[in-house]
């Protein structure tokens, strides 16, 4: 794996450690925003991987999953992850969005949250290791 893999997937780590860490704080507005950041960065890592060329400057999941190739082999839980947590990184940005995201997040569903990241995360990554 090269450097630029393993650049990917170590920042995506570490934005995990920080959404489990907003989720210990009660912050659940960024543990969404953070999963987000996990998954978007894995994916970069993952079409770098496969692709050997810099990704797109995105933050669109399902775009990225799509131009890596790596969409067509997800199941549907895989897929429903990216719907999930697509609008999260724009709605914890823009003020008139944070009031509406902040009331439907609570301790319980960030936990669903973190777990569907986690899973999709230790997937991609597995992808890149075992090609």
């Amino acid at each position: 794996m090269n450097e630029k893999v393993k650049y990917w997937i170590e920042i995506a780590e570490y934005d995990l450690e920080t959404a489990r860490a907003m989720q210990k704080s009660s912050r659940f507005l960024y543990v969404g925003f953070m999963c987000h950041q996990v998954v978007e960065k894995i994916l970069k890592g993952y079409y770098v991987f496969i692709k050997n060329e810099t990704p797109p400057y995105t933050h669109n999941l399902t775009y990225l999953a799509e131009q890596s190739r790596i969409y067509e082999i997800m199941t549907e839980t895989h897929k429903n992850t990216l719907d999930l947590l697509g609008p999260l990184n724009i709605q914890a940005r823009y003020p008139t969005h944070k009031e509406k995201l902040f009331q439907s997040l609570n301790k319980e569903r960030c936990d669903e949250i973190i777990i569907q990241t986690e899973e999709i995360y230790q997937w991609i990554k597995q992808q890149c290791e075992n090609l």
